[in-house]
Formats: structure tokens, C-alpha cells, sequence
């Protein structure tokens, strides 16, 4: 029998309209000879298994659907959601404690990965090279002034925790400094403000199938906007992503060794997305994020990446739950 493969979408953040994107693309490159896929959206109102115009609660209780008269189970997730409770390590959890496999980094990988101080943190423990930062709680602030005492601007402020880039700003002026601050506290109680590195910006897809940690093509990223921006991100003609990057093998062997220590050092799952600034003074990289449900729309990196290695996104997303599925066995 096929295995029955649930993919779960939505999320209970302003990102769950990225979700949603990426749901298509996933949704219609899963293998239907090789699996059974039900498309489960998980929103503030309820968990929902959802087929055109059918719309059937899901039971948390075992995270399994009332369906023609039967209760399907599951082998394995897809998890498609960014943003809270799909990145954060909160759906990892449930889904632990239900002894059921996930395409995704574990629980506490999830968890770490989704603070951007804490990765850095760790990452800068470990000899990867990271941006200096200050780590701002809500309860606990600091003045410009404090701030600017321990960075130099120009400085980006952007929210703790969370993706695309919301509530992120570029700061070039100890004036500007408290209208970001506030932005950013908008989307969330802790704050990072992180010292400008210059350089060229690349992101790289690594992943994990048959026990291998392979790194997708490189791609470089820049934009008309001060910097990559949510709106640079999502809206056509503000950005340019060159697949696969015009840098030379020396710089890419540099990025792709990084990508693969990280990888491994946070003992990540699946695939997941690093950003990092080829810092242009000390010719190496830095690491600014680790992405642990990279986005995959149409025209999202992900996609772009795999096609550059002449792979379709049926065979990757076979790779990604074949290995989730492996795992399942094992046990």
C-alpha cells in the first residue's frame, strides 16, 4: 500500500499567505503513484483536512481524519507552513510526542534555528563567522544610545523571531533607530539589531536524503531596495537572483563547506535554507539565518535551486520524505 503522506499548510502567522504558495507547488509535485497526499490546513479557527470544496476537522487527539467512513493515518508529514506553529518547533513537537515522521529539523533544532540570536550564538561558538549583534527583549529595553555603544551603524533591526523579512529595517542614523525598534517589536517581544557586514548576499538550500548531506545550486541575491525586504522578496522586479551564482569555485567551495559544517553542527533535518554575506573585507562568509521550511512557490529559491541541478521537484520531494519515512522504519 502507499504510505498516506499528510501536507500541512497555513499557520497561525502573518506568513501563513507564503504557506499557502508553497502548498501549491509542493501539493503538485508530490509523487501521487508513489503516495496518498491530504492537504491539512492548520489555521487559528481549527486543523482541516481540505479537498476542493470538502472540509473535514482533523482530530488532534492523533492527528488522524474521519473520511468514507474510515479514519486515515499517517505515515509521514510534509511540513509547508513558515512561521509559528510549523517552523517554531511547537508542530515538531506534537508530532514527536505521536511517534509520527516529519520532513522538517526536530523539535529543538526548530526552536533554536527559529531565534536568530540563538543561531548566531551557537553558530559563533562553533568558529562560524556571524554579524555583531545585540539581543533586545521587550521587557528589558535598551536606549539608542546603549545600543550604539556596542555597534557601529549602519545596523539592520528586524524581529527575533520569524521569516520574510517583517518588521525588518535598515538603520544609517541614531535617529532612525527608534521607529525600527518600534517596527520590529510590532511582530515580536525580542528584537535583533545586528552591524552592517558588507559584501554580496547568497542563499543555499542544503538537505539530507539517504543519510547524505548534499548543498543545492548557490544563488546570489541583491535588489533595487535598501535591502532584501519583504516587498523585495514578494514583489516582481525589486530583486534579482542569479541561479547559479557568477562567483568563483574558490568563494563557492567556501559557501558550500559553511553550508554543510551548519548543517550538521545543528544537526538539521530535511532541507533547509542558509543566508550568508560574502563578507567583502576578510573574503569569507558570514552566516545571517538559517531557514528550517524554506519557501517553496513556483519562483521561490528552493525550486530554483533544484532545477539548476537539472533535478525536478518530484524526485527532491520524493528524496525529502523518502528520508523522513526511512526514519519512521528505523524505529
Amino acid at each position: 500500500m502507499k504510505p498516506n503522506i499528510a501536507l500541512v499548510t497555513g499557520g497561525y502567522s502573518g506568513e501563513a499567505v507564503i504557506s499557502y504558495k508553497s502548498a501549491v507547488t509542493i501539493e503538485e509535485n508530490l509523487d501521487r503513484e508513489k503516495y496518498n497526499v491530504y492537504k491539512i490546513d492548520i489555521t487559528p479557527a481549527g486543523w482541516f483536512y481540505v479537498d476542493g470544496d470538502l472540509k473535514i476537522r482533523v482530530d488532534r487527539k492523533d492527528f488522524t481524519i474521519p473520511l468514507n467512513g474510515q479514519v486515515v493515518k499517517f505515515d509521514a508529514v510534509f511540513i509547508g507552513i513558515h512561521g509559528s506553529p510549523g517552523e517554531d518547533g511547537k508542530l515538531q513537537g506534537y508530532f514527536d510526542l505521536l511517534g509520527l515522521p516529519y520532513t522538517s529539523c526536530d523539535t529543538a533544532t526548530s526552536a533554536l534555528t527559529f531565534n536568530k540570536r540563538y543561531t548566531v550564538a551557537v553558530a559563533a561558538f562553533s568558529g562560524i563567522k556571524v554579524a555583531k549583534s545585540v539581543h533586545l527583549f521587550r521587557q528589558n529595553p535598551l536606549t539608542p544610545v546603549e545600543i550604539l555603544a556596542q555597534l557601529k551603524l549602519p545596523v539592520f533591526v528586524k524581529p527575533n523571531n520569524g521569516g520574510s523579512s517583517i518588521g525588518m529595517s535598515k538603520v544609517t542614523t541614531e535617529g532612525d533607530l527608534p521607529a525600527a525598534l518600534e517596527k520590529a517589536f510590532r511582530e515580536d517581544d525580542q528584537v535583533l539589531v545586528e552591524e552592517f557586514v558588507e559584501g554580496r548576499e547568497f542563499t543555499v538550500g542544503v538537505f539530507k536524503a539517504a543519510g547524505k548531506v548534499s548543498v543545492l545550486s548557490i544563488t546570489e541575491v541583491s535588489t533595487s531596495k535598501a535591502f532584501f525586504d519583504y516587498e523585495a522578496k514578494y514583489t516582481s522586479g525589486l530583486a534579482t537572483e542569479v541561479t547559479p551564482a557568477d562567483i568563483s569555485e574558490q568563494m563557492a567551495e567556501q559557501i558550500r563547506r559553511d553550508a554543510q559544517r551548519i548543517y550538521k553542527l545543528f544537526n538539521c533535518r530535511g532541507v533547509v535554507r542558509m543566508d550568508f554575506i560574502y563578507n567583502s573585507a576578510d573574503q569569507s562568509p558570514y552566516l545571517l539565518e538559517i531557514n528550517s521550511i524554506p519557501g517553496q512557490s513556483e519562483h521561490s529559491i528552493i525550486p530554483q535551486q533544484v532545477r539548476a541541478i537539472n533535478w525536478d521537484l518530484k524526485t527532491f520531494y520524493s528524496m525529502l520524505v523518502d528520508e523522513a519515512l526511512s526514519g519512521k522504519e528505523a524505529v
